[in-house]
This record gives C-alpha cells, structure tokens and sequence, in this order.
C-alpha cells in the first residue's frame, strides 16, 4: 500500500472565505501514484473547515449568511471564549457545523465524486496562513 501525504497553506484575505481546493487535491492525488484508495482532506486549524459541496456563487453566498445567522462575529462580546483576549468564538462554532474533513474514494486514479462534488476549505477566522492536510493511501 501506498501513502502520500501533503499540505496546503492558505491565507484569506477576508475574515470569512470559501476557496475550492478541489484542483489542489487532484494534483496531490497525481503526485501520489495512487489508483485505487482513499483521500483525506482535513483542516489543521480549529477556526476552518473542510467540506464537500457544489461550486455555485449563490450557494456560498448562502452558507456564509446562514452561518452568520447561527452564530454571528459581533457583538464578539456575546461569546464566552471572547474573554481570553479572542474575537473569534463565532468561528469555532462555524468550524463545528461544516466540519473538520472529508475522505473521497479513489478510483482509477481519480477522486470519485458525485454530480457537482467539490472540495472547499471554508474560513472563519482569516487573514493569517493555515494548513489542510491531504492524505492519500491506497495502490
């Protein structure tokens, strides 16, 4: 079996993004030899989240609202973690909804998605650089 393991750095301009790093993870993947396996993809950072969704303009724009809603950045006094000296306890809560990763079959040599499938990396506390793993086994 084989195993291939790479990072990712990423640095949003914004406070909030949502980046597809689909191409990224094809392009591990190719490196990677790999045919037949799995693929993992997942945020190193507990204010960021990695997840599997389409790529339309208006789908963002509605997961960052919706988000917003469920736990909005101010008052950042709101949040108990705020009181650390933090302003970001509203991105936590964000990174807990939409998830640490995802893991994609491999087939062929190619990531095995369904119609629409993309890999994003989603950003609720940007402005600094923050890694995502890929880690890929298999034949």
């Amino acid at each position: 079996m084989k195993s291939y393991r790479e990072e990712l750095w990423i640095c949003a301009e914004s406070r909030r993004a949502y980046i597809n790093i689909t191409p990224k993870v094809e392009a591990a993947l190719a490196k990677s030899g790999v045919q037949e396996g799995l693929c993992l993809v997942n945020a190193m950072h507990i204010t960021a989240s990695v997840y599997i969704n389409d790529d339309e303009r208006g789908l963002l724009h509605d997961y960052d609202r919706w988000l917003e809603g469920l736990a909005p950045h101010a008052p950042t006094d709101h949040y108990r973690h705020n009181l650390t000296g933090e302003d970001n306890g509203d991105a936590h809560l964000k990174r807990q909804v939409m998830g640490r990763e995802v893991v994609v079959a491999i087939t062929e040599g190619k990531l095995d998605f369904g119609p629409w499938e993309q890999i994003f990396y989603g950003e609720f506390d940007g402005r600094r650089r923050k890694r995502v793993l890929i880690k890929i086994i298999g034949e």
